[in-house]
């Protein structure tokens, strides 16, 4: 008895949505979005097949991993461009897993009211959960989750120390974008002279995409390891002038009217920050102003001696 091939299933998209779970609008939306091959045309009829019910589950699959749509889209691109999905999921999943050894844990709202003084305070919870600092975890609201302990524990000691929690979100979004401007230099660092040759027009191997994640994997503890040497390195000086600047006038100092502060232009603030960040202004004045004034002390000193007739 002579075998027989079953025949390619098809569906309309109404059928094609119940076999996927998905809705017949979003089905449309995928396909004006390119994530969906357009269906046969036959008469007045859309026919669909197994190509786009798998490429539907596909979708579904990487959406419940945590992809955007704009990612899924880049994902299934390489794909259907003969590169090997696996491969190209790898790269991503080093690119966007976790970038600290840090774990992720829990609190309960009492531990938290207690930890900050045993004050309930909705205002700075909601601060908290507004920055990241905590969760809210689905149907649970005794509980939060804490992305860093870490993060938490140096609002807490702040706080003891007397330090509003209001000037602590404060300062922890003016750190963020300071902190996301040094993120942002050294991606435009690696990727100009790391993994440019990676991101041409041509698509990358298999091989080349297996070796830029490895790449991803060694380089991901440089940015950290720089930013914690070079924030020692500033503390260290400037903890040391911050010091000097308070407490080292000696008691037996005459009393003469002290320096006041110098307000800059905006422009000349704004356009040093450009020339070397946010974080670094305040050194860099420091340091112009000393080289000029010891550049007109050695000119005075080298000046020639006038003869008076």
């Amino acid at each position: 008895m002579a075998s027989q091939t079953a025949a390619p299933a098809e569906y309309r998209i109404e059928d094609l949505a119940h076999a996927s779970g998905a809705t017949v609008r979003t089905i449309r939306a995928y396909q004006d979005r390119g994530l969906l091959p357009r269906p046969e045309r036959r008469g007045r009829s859309n026919v669909y097949g197994d190509t786009h019910l798998a490429r539907l589950h596909q979708i579904a699959d990487l959406l419940d991993r945590g992809y955007t749509l704009a990612s899924i889209k880049e994902l299934l691109e390489a794909w259907d461009a003969g590169r090997g999905l696996g491969g190209v999921l790898g790269l991503v999943a080093e690119v966007n897993g976790p970038w600290t050894d840090e774990e992720a844990a829990r609190i309960s709202r009492a531990e938290l009211d207690e930890t900050f003084g045993g004050n309930p305070d909705d205002g700075a919870v909601a601060d908290a959960v507004e920055l990241g600092i905590l969760e809210r975890i689905p149907d649970n609201d005794s509980e939060f989750l804490v992305p860093s302990p870490q993060e938490l524990a140096v609002a807490a000691e702040l706080y003891a120390a007397g330090v509003p929690l209001d000037a602590i979100s404060g300062h922890l979004r003016e750190l963020r974008g300071q902190v996301e401007h040094i993120a942002a230099r050294f991606l435009d660092f690696t990727t100009e002279h790391v993994f440019a040759r990676y991101l041409g027009h041509r698509p990358p191997t298999d091989s080349e995409v297996a070796e830029a994640a490895d790449l991803v994997r060694r380089l991901r503890p440089l940015a950290q390891q720089t930013v914690d040497a070079e924030l020692a390195r500033a503390m260290r000086l400037l903890a040391t002038r911050h010091l000097q600047r308070h407490l080292g006038t000696p008691a037996t100092a005459p009393t003469t009217p002290g320096p006041g502060p110098v307000t800059l232009p905006d422009s000349t603030v704004r356009a040093v920050q450009e020339l070397v960040g946010p974080e670094n202004v305040a050194a860099f004045i420091a340091a112009a102003t000393e080289r000029e004034v010891q550049a007109r002390t050695l000119d005075a000193l080298a000046a020639p001696t006038q003869i008076k007739p």
